[in-house]
C-alpha cells in the first residue's frame, strides 16, 4: 500500500512538473477563490460561499477527466478551462461582471461555445480511433458532430436559465431595453396583425393597485433578446472550433495551433508527453 502511494504521488509530481504553466494557474486561481470564499463567510453571504467551493470543484475536473478516461488535456485547452471557471463562477457571478461589464455574458456564451465543441470533436474522434467501436466518420461529420454536441449544451443551458427564472425568479435570462415593439397581443381585432410601437420611452407597471413607472428608458424585455444572442454567439464559437477541428483531421500532425485545444488518448501521445 505504501509502494502505491509512493507511486501515485510519484505520479502527480512528474504531473505537475510537465505542466508548469497549468499548475501555475491553477494554484493561483485556487488562491484567489479561497481568499474570496474567507470574504464571503465573514459577510456571512453563504450562497456566494457555496458558488466558491463549486468553483474549487470544478477545477479539479480536467484533471479527473484526465485520469478517469486517460487522455491528455493539452495546457492551452486546460488554462483556458480553469480561467473560463473563474471568469464565469468568480468574476461573472460574485463580482457581478455579467452586470457591470456589458459584453463580458456575450464573451463567456462564446468561449462556451468553442469548449463545448471542443469537447464534442475530441470525443467523437477519440471513439472514430478506437477500434472497440464501430464507428467511422469523416471529417466533415465528426465537425457537424462537434457543432451539434456544442449547440445542445447551450440549448440546455437556456433551458436552466429559464427554469431558474421561472421557478425561483433568479433573473439568470438578463432583460433588454427596446424602444420599439412589435405585438400581435394589441391587435384590437384580436386577429393575428402586429401592432408597432416605436420611440417608447417608459413603460407602467401597474402593481398593487398602484402605477409604478421604471424608468428604464424603453421597454422591458423579459429574457428573450438574451437568451437569442447567447445561442448566436455559442454558434458563433461553435462554427469556429468546428472549422478548427476539420482542418486538424484534413493534415492530422501537422497543424500545432489546432492541437493546442484537442485532447490525446495517452496510447496515441509521443514518448515525450508532450502535445506540440
Amino acid at each position: 500500500m505504501k509502494r502505491k502511494g509512493f507511486l501515485r504521488s510519484k505520479t502527480v509530481r512528474e504531473e505537475l512538473h510537465r505542466k508548469r504553466a497549468v499548475a501555475a494557474v491553477y494554484f493561483v486561481l485556487r488562491a484567489l477563490v479561497i481568499l474570496m470564499m474567507v470574504l464571503q463567510i465573514f459577510n456571512r453571504n453563504y450562497e456566494n460561499v457555496f458558488l466558491c467551493a463549486l468553483t474549487l470543484v470544478l477545477f479539479m475536473m480536467p484533471a479527473i477527466v484526465e485520469r478517469r478516461f486517460r487522455i491528455d488535456l493539452p495546457d492551452t485547452l486546460e488554462i483556458i478551462i480553469l480561467l473560463f471557471i473563474f471568469a464565469t463562477e468568480i468574476l461573472g457571478e460574485i463580482r457581478s461582471y455579467y452586470t457591470s461589464f456589458p459584453g463580458w455574458d456575450t464573451v463567456m456564451h462564446t468561449l462556451n461555445g468553442f469548449l463545448c465543441a471542443a469537447v464534442g470533436f475530441s470525443l467523437v474522434d477519440m471513439l472514430n480511433r478506437n477500434e472497440r467501436f464501430s464507428l467511422s466518420l469523416s471529417p466533415v461529420f465528426q465537425a457537424i458532430v462537434a457543432f451539434c454536441f456544442s449547440m445542445t449544451i447551450g440549448v440546455l443551458w437556456e433551458f436552466f436559465e429559464c427554469a431558474m427564472d421561472v421557478f425561483f425568479l433568479r433573473d439568470m435570462q438578463k432583460d433588454a431595453i427596446l424602444d420599439v415593439i412589435s405585438t400581435v397581443a394589441l391587435d384590437p381585432t384580436g386577429g393575428n396583425t402586429p401592432v408597432i410601437i416605436r420611440d417608447i420611452q417608459d413603460v407602467i407597471v401597474v402593481a398593487g393597485g398602484k402605477q409604478i413607472p421604471l424608468g428604464l428608458g424603453g421597454y422591458l424585455d423579459v429574457g428573450i433578446r438574451d437568451t437569442m444572442k447567447d445561442l448566436f454567439v455559442n454558434f458563433i464559437g461553435a462554427t469556429v472550433f468546428s472549422f478548427i477541428g476539420y482542418f486538424y483531421l484534413i493534415g492530422r500532425g501537422k497543424g500545432r495551433f489546432a492541437r493546442r485545444f484537442i485532447p490525446q488518448v495517452l496510447a496515441d501521445m509521443p514518448e515525450d508527453g508532450q502535445v506540440k
